[in-house]
Parts: C-alpha cells; sequence; structure tokens
C-alpha cells in the first residue's frame, strides 16, 4: 500500500471507533462479549481462507487449471458434513480438557492444537499438476478441523452473547473473520511471494497457524459461558438418553418447525451465486496478468477497508430494517455487487477498476455475511446451540462448496463476462425463497427467530426422579 491508502485504511478505523461511542445504535460494539466474539472470528475465519482464496492463487502459480481449480474446492466438503458430528462436539466431555476449562473451551484448545500441525504439513504438501495427493489429504484434514473449531466458536459465540448483543456480537464476529481472511489471504501470500518475503507455501501457512491465539485469549477472557450448568445436569444420564438428547432432540426440535425445509432450502442456496464468483476471482485476477502486490492491496487493503464498514453496518442495518428486509435487501446487494467484476472483465488489467470492484463487493458481502449469521443465530435454541448452528452451517456450505464447484467450468466456457453475469442469476433462486418465506411468516422482523426464554435444562432428564422427563 502506498501512503494514500495507509490513510484511508486508518481513517475508516477512526471512524468507526468515533461512531461507536457516540451513536446508540454502534455502542454495544465496545461490550466485553462483542469484543471477545471478535478474536474468536480471527482464529473462525483464517483457515476457510487458506482452504479458498489463497489456495485457488497458489494452485493457479503453480499451473494447475481452471477446472481442477474449480474442483478442488470440494476438499473443502468437511464444512457441508459438519451437523454429523456437532453433537458429539456438544455434549461429548474430554478427558481433563473439560473439567480444567469447559466444554466449549476444551474442545476449541484440542482442535487448535491439532489445526496447527495439519497446516504446517499442508503448506509443505507442495501440489503440481498430476501430483495433488498429499496436497489433498491435508486440505481435507485441516477443512476436517477447521468445520470443528467453528462448530466450538459458533456454538460458544451464540452463549456468551446477550440477547442484546446477539447482533452486534454477531457483526463483530464477522469483522474479526474477516480479520482471519485478510491474515490468510494477503499475509501468507506476502510471507511465500518472492514479491513479498519469499519464505515458500510451508512456512507461510506454518506461521499463519499461529491465529489460533485471538481464540484462546478471547475464551480465556470470557470464561466458560452458558454451556456449564447443562454439561453438569446432563452428566448423570443413561447411554440411551445421552444419544436422544444429544444426537435426536436437536434435528428433532428444529424440523418439527413450520416451514422448517423451506428454510434449510433458502439457506442451501442464498449465497450461491456470491461463492460462484468468489471461488473464481483469484483464477481472473491471475489471468489479467495482475501483480502479486496489486493483488494484495486492492483485493485485502481496499477490500478489507470495506469489509470493516460493511460488517459494522451489519447490526445497526438489522436494526432498522428488521432481519426481513435486512435479509432482502442485503441480498440483493450482494447480487447485483457482481455487475462490477463484468466491468473488470471488460476492462481488463486496470488497478483502480480492480479496487472498485473488491471495495463494492466486499462492502455489500459485509452487510449480508452479518445479516445471514445473525440470522442463523437467531434460528439456533439454546438447547441445543453447537448441532443447530452446525446443521444450518452446513447447509449454508453446500452452496458454498458443492453448488459451486462448477464454477470453474462455466469459467472455461463462458469466459469471464459471462460467468459473472451468470452468478448474478444463480442468486434469484435463493432470492425467491426468502420472498417465499417472508410472506408465509416464517421470517420475524426480531433477531430471535425463536423463542429462547425456556430454561434449556427444560430437555434434560430430572436428575431427582427415577425415570427422564419427557422430552417436549
Amino acid at each position: 500500500m502506498n501512503g494514500m491508502q495507509v490513510a484511508i485504511f486508518v481513517a475508516v478505523l477512526v471512524a468507526l471507533g468515533l461512531l461507536a461511542t457516540r451513536l446508540a445504535s454502534f455502542k454495544p460494539y465496545l461490550r466485553k462479549m462483542p469484543l471477545v466474539a471478535f478474536l474468536l472470528g480471527i482464529s473462525s475465519g483464517f483457515p476457510l481462507t487458506l482452504l479458498l482464496a489463497t489456495m485457488t492463487f497458489w494452485l493457479s502459480k503453480v499451473g494447475i487449471d481452471k477446472a481442477t481449480i474449480g474442483f478442488a474446492i470440494g476438499l473443502t466438503t468437511p464444512y457441508t458434513l459438519k451437523f454429523l458430528w456437532a453433537p458429539l462436539v456438544d455434549k461429548l466431555p474430554l478427558p481433563v480438557l473439560t473439567r480444567a476449562f469447559g466444554q466449549r473451551r476444551g474442545w476449541l484448545f484440542l482442535i487448535q492444537g491439532l489445526l496447527v500441525i495439519a497446516l504446517w504439513q499442508l503448506g509443505a504438501s507442495n501440489p503440481q499438476p498430476g501430483a495433488m495427493g498429499a496436497f489433498a489429504f491435508w486440505a481435507i484434514v485441516v477443512a476436517f478441523l477447521s468445520a470443528t473449531q467453528d462448530i466450538v466458536i459458533d456454538a460458544y459465540r451464540i452463549e456468551i452473547l446477550s440477547d442484546e448483543e446477539i447482533a452486534h456480537g454477531t457483526a463483530t464476529n464477522q469483522f474479526g473473520y474477516r480479520t482471519g481472511n485478510l491474515i490468510a489471504g494477503a499475509g501468507t501470500i506476502f510471507l511465500a511471494s518472492s514479491e513479498g518475503l519469499g519464505l515458500g507455501w510451508a512456512v507461510a501457512y506454518g506461521l499463519t497457524g499461529l491465529c489460533i491465539i485471538p481464540a484462546i485469549l478471547g475464551a480465556l477472557w470470557a470464561g466458560p459461558g452458558r454451556y456449564v450448568d447443562r454439561y453438569a445436569s446432563a452428566s448423570g444420564m443413561r447411554a440411551g438418553q445421552w444419544l436422544r438428547e444429544s444426537v435426536w432432540n436437536p434435528f428433532r426440535e428444529f424440523l418439527r418447525r413450520d416451514g422448517a425445509f423451506l428454510i434449510l432450502a433458502f439457506v442451501l442456496l442464498y449465497k450461491v451465486g456470491d461463492a460462484m464468483g468468489q471461488s473464481m476471482l483469484s483464477p481472473m485476477i491471475v489471468e489479467l496478468g495482475f501483480a502479486d502486490l496489486d493483488y494484495v492491496s486492492a483485493n485485502k487493503a481496499w477490500g478489507f477497508a470495506a469489509l470493516i464498514i460493511g460488517s459494522a453496518l451489519g447490526a445497526p442495518f438489522i436494526l432498522w430494517l428488521g432481519m426481513g428486509r435486512a435479509l432482502l435487501v442485503s441480498g440483493l446487494l450482494m447480487m447485483f455487487s457482481n455487475v462490477m467484476f463484468m466491468v473488470l472483465a471488460m476492462v481488463g488489467n486496470d488497478y483502480w477498476t480492480l479496487v472498485a470492484a473488491v471495495v463494492t463487493e466486499n462492502l455489500t458481502s459485509g452487510i449480508g455475511l452479518t445479516v445471514f449469521t445473525t440470522y442463523l443465530s437467531g434460528l439456533s435454541s439454546l438447547a441445543y446451540t453447537a448441532t443447530q448452528f452446525a446443521l444450518l452451517s452446513s447447509f449454508a456450505a453446500v452452496g458454498r462448496t458443492w453448488l459451486a464447484t462448477p464454477a470453474g467450468i462455466a469459467a472455461e466456457k463462458l469466459g469471464w463476462v459471462t460467468f459473472w453475469g451468470m452468478t448474478i442469476v444463480a442468486a434469484i433462486p435463493g432470492m425467491i425463497l426468502l420472498w417465499v418465506l417472508w410472506s408465509k411468516g416464517y421470517v420475524v422482523q426480531s433477531v430471535r427467530q425463536t423463542r429462547n426464554d425456556e430454561d434449556p435444562l427444560d430437555t434434560l432428564p430430572d436428575q431427582s426422579a427415577p425415570s427422564p422427563r419427557p422430552v417436549a
């Protein structure tokens, strides 16, 4: 970045800080738990970027074709299946760690240690055309561990935030998530690239693994969270009761809600168009001939400043419009932001056109992701936080992975201009489903989409009684 870019970046941060001290709708950003959510978001955001944006850039640099890159995104399949093992993470105590740190933090610290090891191995896998085996294996391992980390962090975040803080805490979590994206994207490329420090991919991936530290600090600051009492009450369950409570009841409770299957279809399709476009952005940047540092400054510096603004506007956006309108407006903004990439494809290698496209996309995406994640958080019952949020985010990940994997073939066949037009069309089904949900009353205007005023222990057996209480 040059001096002007640094000045703009700092000015954005200062302006948002002033807003947080003066405007009522921004003040909750300065509370303790939203700040903890920011730290959790950093550690949650960096692994997926290493597997998507940074990985596609790396593979493009070593000569892997676009079709293979498109399908390589499918290596992140564990994100789409994490609901299968979320019940274990939700309820299964770990020896020593659960007693020392609590259920959420014990799982978090275990998974993060394994994640650092796997990232070193992924960086050292040296993918080449026709020799992708080791790379694919370690990418899957990293994806599994990262998805499991997300199960823990998402549940922990929802449980430490009060109803008054959940929108702002979700926004700061998204800001942290994008900070992790920035470190894992621009930071890792800068560490590895010959135009940067030239350390190579193994060292770059390994050093990026230190992004687990913010979540550790945040978790130590926040304490064990609201899960502790539920864990203590569940500890005396028989095996059959435990399985019913941990595995069956979370899914049954959600699927018995009005409009449950329409909600899942909406979650699946809402961001398909955006995911298709972003999976091919790095290959297009390389093909258009932009220098590595142009990519870093435009996509990760200017774009990150736009993401700060978009993420910060997310919570006030919900307060001003209500959840239903916020989902609709933010979805339309994300959908039409891809027009700017059509313009970039037509113009070619022009730095400021790239900046304009990236800023537009990141501003709208920052708003949209905060709104969408707050919506998913509000759908999750506090009795089954980890499992239900994992179910919802898994469906969202299907759109980001398997429904987006043909993006490489589409870009190859259609060319960049038509491809970006296709991503706009791909977003239409999700918007139609949102309209149907809203018209039927399945999307309410409040942040909480489900009633969480009941004690979560109501769903657990009465330990003083000879037989378990029936689950409602």
